[in-house]
């Protein structure tokens, strides 16, 4: 039984994705990021950079007790490995999903997450930097459409790498991006959609869903944070 520490957003869609694609139990603690769970030492524990998702695994193969992971990619990995699903064992299809991986959390998941923290949250607009990221969402929208011309899935084989890029573009409309000017994206984004596993992982988060994603008070929290806060 996986205990994973999640709120609904991108990054822990990601991995419910993952859980319920792979059939694997797990119990979900929800961490309100708005509310400041994030920072309670128990959860520092298991997580120190203060972020969402993170899991512990109590049975991990290696029989040495229980195992924490935090950051989403690595929590992917690790699942991957564990199950042995979702992560080609030959070295070019490894890293072909790898390197998409990688895309996503090094490239499309921080400029989106900059798109909607200027777009959505900022308390004044600032022009330039939503035109920066905005634009930059756009780009990273296109290089993923090249990808998938003549592709069902971004490495070929359904893999983590899709479970890691599709919450990233769920938000496409709040990100003012048209599916309709990536036609390979948006065909890949409908076939995502109707997964079975896809629409239970969503289904999981509809108990928080509700909720405001950040509060007022949350922005405080969220976005003002300095080393020793």
């Amino acid at each position: 039984m996986i205990d994973l520490y999640y709120w609904p957003t991108p990054n822990g869609h990601k991995i419910t994705i993952f859980l319920e694609e792979a059939g694997l139990e797990y119990t979900i603690h929800p961490v309100d990021i708005s509310a400041g769970d994030q920072f309670k030492p128990s959860f520092l524990a298991i997580s120190p950079n203060n972020r969402m998702p993170a899991i512990i695994d109590p049975s991990p193969t290696t029989g040495e007790g229980p195992f924490p992971v935090f950051e989403s990619g690595a929590i992917l990995m690790y699942l991957a490995e564990k199950t042995g699903s979702f992560l080609p064992s030959d070295l070019r299809g490894r890293f072909d999903v790898m390197q998409w991986l990688m895309w996503q959390m090094g490239g499309l998941g921080p400029m989106a997450g900059q798109n909607h923290h200027f777009v959505r949250y900022a308390p004044e607009p600032v022009p330039y930097a939503i035109e920066r990221y905005v634009n930059e969402t756009n780009r990273l929208y296109g290089v993923l459409d090249r990808r998938l011309e003549g592709r069902d899935w971004v490495a070929d084989e359904y893999s983590i790498a899709d479970m890691a890029i599709y919450p990233w573009i769920v938000p496409h409309e709040a990100q003012r991006q048209n599916l309709d000017d990536f036609p390979n994206l948006k065909r890949w984004f409908s076939a995502m959609q109707k997964r079975p596993a896809v629409i239970r992982a969503y289904e999981k988060g509809t108990p928080w869903s509700s909720r405001p994603a950040v509060t007022e008070e949350g922005k405080k929290l969220l976005f003002g944070q300095k080393a020793g806060k």
